[in-house]
């Protein structure tokens, strides 16, 4: 059975159910008339319905060609199914590449960029090698890229490193009310997959628990929400605390920042460091390391906390501004939870003594002679530290509470650290020569400010979202008959209707 249209003397055009027998036209049903496209598709649709409760089984079908019923009967077993793709995944990335304006990069050809930008959504996708990724865009997203244009100009992407970050930060002006007031600073490590070293690829002191592996470290920057704003690349054995003057000052002198408060882990308070922040009269708040301090001071603070929950006190220093501590009983719970565990093992090796175990350098034991006991100094500052956290800060117009909730939020560039590394597979890294380093480096950083973009936008991780967004696939069918393919897409769900209205 097959739908007939024909031209009537009227002018009309006559839609019919039809059939050939012996090469003799049947006619089955007249459908009707119709006068313009309209009309046209809804009596084809009829038509196609009524052979199909005619006939005990899908014989054919009307395929969708841009939103447009075709008008053409294809027949189901005259079809090959030629696999899927992600075409909404990559619309909606696409999209997003062109809000943060990634499309516009002008420092090297369109080609070149449309492979950077192409990349970037692959590593969201579905992070892997370049070689991987390259068939990942052809096979799910439809686009064959060559692979000889992309290395050919491969030592021009590290020089498109400012201009996407001024991308990135006018996005996270306009969308996070960002203005350079507020920074959290942290650095983390990124091993090879290789033991050859040259001057980035180091060895160092490892915190992917890679020490054999040479690593480079990659310093970051973002505001409160997690959104990277900048990013520093360093040689694997660079001492932590001399990292932070080089990120603050490409990022001021680019910007001409003059106010700035800087928030960063323990490490960055080296006493250079300070006289640096002072200098240029920017503002910190860093961890303090407490078991440092004299045990008189240490005492003091513990005598003054007594152990109250939430009670902070503030404190001047000579060097580092002020010292704020506060006691929280649930911090003092786990720490204490921790220093048993610490003391037991302790004793149980001087109980059981092994070679291999004091070797480890077991808390709270010390040498004697030729034997080992408790430190017991080590002891007692540990319990009077107990539940006690510490900052340093010159920001003499905030106060402690302020303080400490924003060291709090340092958490964000931990997560965005966590993203770039499980998420989108930052390391290891299979690159040998710097510029691919920094390239791989620079496609992360865009990954990463997508990816946070569409966390915040939507209070969800990016692995739930990219999870909803590969729900909806296009399935592609190809006409044997007419030479042509076409795409059904899979329903889009409510969840994801939410997801792309935040986006």
């Amino acid at each position: 059975m097959h739908i007939r249209t024909t031209k009537t003397s009227s002018g009309a055009t006559a839609i019919q159910v039809v059939r050939y027998i012996h090469r003799k036209m049947e006619v089955l049903t007249h459908v009707g008339s119709a006068r313009n496209e309209s009309d046209l598709l809804s009596l084809k649709k009829i038509a196609s319905d009524w052979i199909h409760g005619k006939s005990n089984e899908q014989m054919s079908f009307l395929p969708q060609f841009d939103g447009q019923l075709s008008s053409t009967i294809v027949q189901i077993d005259k079809c090959q199914y030629r696999g899927f793709r992600y075409q909404l995944f990559y619309d909606c990335l696409w999209s997003l590449s062109v809000k943060f304006k990634f499309h516009l990069i002008a420092a090297v050809d369109s080609k070149m960029v449309k492979i950077l930008n192409d990349l970037v959504i692959a590593r969201i996708a579905a992070p892997s090698s370049k070689l991987e990724s390259f068939e990942f865009i052809s096979d799910y997203f439809g686009i064959t890229h060559g692979r000889r244009d992309f290395y050919r100009t491969l030592s021009e992407l590290p020089l498109l490193k400012g201009e996407v970050e001024a991308r990135v930060i006018t996005v996270a002006k306009k969308n996070f009310g960002f203005n350079f007031s507020l920074v959290f600073y942290d650095l983390t490590t990124l091993y090879f997959e290789s033991f050859e070293t040259d001057e980035l690829r180091r060895i160092g002191f490892s915190k992917d628990n890679k020490a054999s592996n040479p690593q480079i470290m990659i310093g970051l920057l973002v505001n409160d929400l997690g959104f990277p704003v900048s990013y520093q690349v360093f040689p694997g054995n660079k001492f932590e605390g001399h990292t932070l003057m080089p990120s603050i000052n490409s990022l001021r002198k680019k910007y001409k920042i003059k106010q700035m408060t800087v928030v960063a882990d323990s490490a960055m308070i080296s006493d250079q460091n300070v006289e640096f922040l002072k200098a240029e009269k920017l503002h910190y708040i860093v961890a303090a390391r407490t078991a440092n301090l004299p045990i008189k001071t240490i005492e003091e603070i513990a005598k003054q906390l007594n152990q109250k929950d939430e009670v902070t006190i503030r404190m001047p220093t000579a060097s580092k501004g002020d010292l704020i501590c506060s006691f929280s009983d649930k911090r003092y719970r786990k720490e204490k939870r921790e220093m048993e565990k610490q003391l037991a093992k302790a004793e149980l090796i001087l109980k059981t003594p092994s070679a291999a175990e004091i070797i480890k350098r077991t808390k709270f034991l010390k040498g004697k002679k030729l034997s080992y006991e408790l430190n017991q100094d080590l002891i007692r500052k540990t319990t009077l530290l107990l539940g006690i956290k510490g900052y340093y800060s010159n920001c003499s117009d905030l106060s402690s509470e302020e303080i400490i909730k924003h060291y709090k939020n340092l958490w964000q560039v931990e997560k965005s650290f966590r993203i770039s590394k499980s998420d989108l597979k930052t390391r290891p890294i299979f690159h040998n020569k710097q510029q691919a380093v920094e390239a791989h480096i620079l496609i992360c950083f865009m990954a990463l400010a997508l990816a946070k973009y569409i966390e915040i936008k939507t209070k969800k991780s990016i692995k739930s979202v990219t999870k909803e967004l590969k729900k909806v696939t296009d399935a592609r069918i190809y006409d044997q008959i007419n030479k042509r393919e076409f795409v059904m897409r899979s329903e889009i769900n409510e969840t994801l209707k939410e997801i792309l209205r935040e986006i």
